[in-house]
């Protein structure tokens, strides 16, 4: 009597879905970060104070803008056509990674060593997003 492998049932996901998902885990990452600084020590009383980063106007604008790319990518990689959309996902993939490594790089320090985990997590879905965008298959 011949043995049958058992094998699991698996379908192909579309790229779109795909994208969409690993940005919206790189959302998730960069609010698990926003959350857990919370716990730095002195961090709270900087924002009560008015003594941290976002102390202005134009640096939280700034921040806004940064911070609302993977959002928006979730949205926009299931919309928008493929050119653009391929577009769309290795630019601000790259920019992001980019960005990412920056702030990990300059989160060296005892409090913050959970933000440069943080950062090669993030930096590594941006840059399977970047490759996977690159590698989009064509009809």
């Amino acid at each position: 009597m011949a043995h049958k492998k058992l094998q699991y049932e698996d379908f192909k996901i579309n790229l779109k879905l795909v994208l969409s998902s690993l940005w919206a885990s790189v959302m998730f990452l960069y609010i698990y970060g926003d959350y857990f600084e919370l716990y730095v020590p002195g961090k709270v009383q900087g924002l009560l104070n008015g003594q941290n980063m976002l102390c202005t106007p134009y640096n939280l604008l700034l921040a806004t803008i940064v911070l609302t790319l993977p959002s928006l990518m979730i949205f926009l990689s299931l919309i928008v056509k493929p050119k653009w959309n391929r577009v769309l996902n290795i630019s601000i993939g790259v920019f992001l990674t980019l960005f990412t490594l920056l702030i990990g790089a300059s989160s060296f320090t005892e409090w913050r060593i959970f933000y440069v985990m943080l950062a090669l997590l993030e930096s590594s879905i941006t840059s399977i997003i970047v490759w996977k965008a690159w590698q989009w298959p064509k009809n």
